[in-house]
Order: C-alpha cells, then structure tokens, then sequence
C-alpha cells in the first residue's frame, strides 16, 4: 500500500508505507529503532520474541473479546507499520524524510471470516518527538538551577500531526482518529473513579498534567486514563474526538490488547507486577515486585537511540529547512 497526497496549503508531500508486523519482520531502513517492535526485531532471538509478543497480543484480545469465544481463539489480530515520511522541497528532489510511524490493528474473526478494521495510533513514534524531548529540551536545560520548558516547545510537531491526520492521505486509508497509548507517569498520583466502562474498565483521573500531556494537547489529543478487565495498572489513551463512542468494542479491545503487551515487555514494573493498582496508585520503575514475560528487551539501547534519533532529526529535518518550518508554522491552519 502506498499513496501520496500533496498537502494543501503547503508544499509538504506525505508518503504513507504499510509493513506487516509479524514474527519474520525486519526493520527497514527507515524504521526509527526506538519503537518497540523494531527493539524486537533484532539480535539472536528476534523470531522468538515476535512470536512471543503476537501470541501474547492475540491471546489478550480473546481474553477481553469473550462474548460468543468459548475457546478463546476466535479472533486473530494482524499488525501494520505505518511509516509517514514527508517530502518538504519535491520540486527540487530533495528525499523523503522520516517522520512519523504507528501501529495499525487489523482483525480476523475466524468465525464468519470477517476482516474487520482496527485501530491506527497504538505504538506512536515521531522523529520531531524525539529531538524535542532528547535534544532541544536537554540542551535547553543545561546548567539552569531549575527545569523549564522552551516557549512554542511541541508547536511545529503538533501542527505536522494534525496537518497528517487531516490529509486526504490519511482519510482514504483510515476511518477513524488514531487512538495514541501510553503508559502512565511515573511521577504522578492516580485515583480511581466509580466509573467502569465495559471494554476499558475503570476510570483513573490523574492529579496533574504531565509535559506529554502538553505536548499531545498540541496535536489536538485529550487523554483519559482507564484500567481494563484484568489488568494490573491504567494506561493512558490519547484521542481526538469521544473515545467512548467513536471506536467499536473490538477497535478498543486490539489497542488495549496491542499497547498492552508491549508495556509489559518495556515496563514490566508497572505493567506485569504482581500486584494491582489501588484506588490510589503511583507507579514506578523501581517497584520490585513484578514478572518478566519471555520476550527480550534492551531498554538502555531504547534511551540511547532515542537521543542518536533526535540528533539525526536535527541534523536531517530542523536545521537545514528550519526558515521554512517555521514560516509554515506560523502560518498553517486547518
């Protein structure tokens, strides 16, 4: 599947790529090696560690998709890499540049032998992101007695977003907003509410926002925090639109099942532990009580690339083009 739609009002060209997800994946060159699939991928076990970690998204999915499942093997969930890169000079040949990449859901019920369409967003990865929260925002702080955030930080990635998600691009390959989850924050206090929606589970209000939740504000995205039937602690879903009424149950169940999965591999403290969260509940990296899945993961490499990433994004994409990124910046609107 590829499409490229010029954008309008600019001259930004996005390309849209899809790669399978499954247990024979390589990453591409243009994947960011940062996400956690392509953490998977890679080193002696890779085959194993895929099959490992679908097994476990597909076994998640018919926990929670158990109506009319007996055996609890009806539904079959296949994952897509969607790669966005983006094209700011075409006249002049100037080559795509990576830009963002995401997890689609797709479901196969075994029953009546339906596709049925998932959920985009899931495993969000950006290399804008990347430089902004490893690069500009470190530097930014070097020496300072106290944490600050640059002014405009986020503007010009939340604007590259919504000037995505509202392509003719993205409206012909998807029919819903993406769905963006993630873990919750480790220095935050989280509370349960009476609230218990019946695919997400209950409902969890955070005491304050977060920087990410700042920065996904400026892409058009609220965040609600929910903890599904059977899970250990809430994750955070990051939306545009009503997350409660614009996603079909089993749409909800393959983000759930998917983002899941791949934060018990990343953060089995918070994600695998042995225990579940509390009316009130912080969570934390240094919690000792948890399990690990049989899927390998270096988080240390994860940090470090993402600061290489950001670099390249500096390098590649904000200093060469930046007069024009931010002559479009002040200027777009939807």
């Amino acid at each position: 599947m590829e499409n490229i739609q010029d954008t309008i009002k600019n001259e930004f060209v996005f390309t849209l790529k899809s790669t399978c997800l499954d247990e024979n994946y390589h990453p591409s060159s243009q994947t960011r090696l940062t996400t956690n699939f392509a953490n998977l991928a890679r080193g002696a076990n890779r085959q194993q560690n895929l099959r490992n970690a679908l097994n476990m998204i597909n076994n998640r999915f018919n926990a929670l998709a158990h109506l009319d499942n007996p055996k609890g093997d009806r539904y079959h969930v296949e994952l897509e890499i969607l790669t966005v890169t983006m094209r700011i000079d075409d006249k002049n040949g100037i080559n795509d540049l990576p830009m963002i990449e995401v997890l689609k859901t797709n479901i196969f019920d075994r029953k009546t032998g339906q596709q049925i369409e998932g959920v985009a967003g899931n495993n969000f990865s950006s290399y804008v992101r990347d430089y902004d929260f490893s690069v500009l925002l470190i530097d930014y702080n070097k020496d300072k007695p106290s944490f600050t955030v640059p002014e405009n930080f986020g503007d010009l990635h939340g604007k590259l977003y919504k000037c995505f998600v509202n392509s003719a691009t993205y409206k012909e390959h998807f029919k819903m907003s993406p769905i963006i989850c993630l873990s919750v924050s480790g220095n935050k206090t989280y509370t349960r509410t009476e609230h218990q929606h019946p695919v997400l589970g209950f409902e969890y209000q955070q005491d304050q926002y977060s920087l990410t939740d700042e920065y996904f504000a400026k892409m058009g995205l609220k965040v609600r925090f929910f903890m599904p039937l059977n899970s250990v602690a809430p994750m955070a879903f990051y939306h545009s639109g009503d997350l409660l009424a614009d996603y079909t149950d089993l749409g909800l169940i393959s983000s759930i099942s998917t983002m899941e999965t791949f934060q018990k591999i990343y953060r089995p403290e918070i994600y695998n532990a042995n225990s579940v969260a509390g009316k009130i509940y912080q969570p934390s990296l240094k919690h000792e009580d948890y399990s690990l899945t049989r899927v390998e993961y270096d988080r240390e490499e994860r940090s470090r690339l993402a600061v290489e990433q950001g670099r390249y994004a500096e390098e590649h994409f904000i200093k060469p083009y930046q007069d024009v990124l931010e002559q479009w910046s002040a200027n777009f609107s939807l």
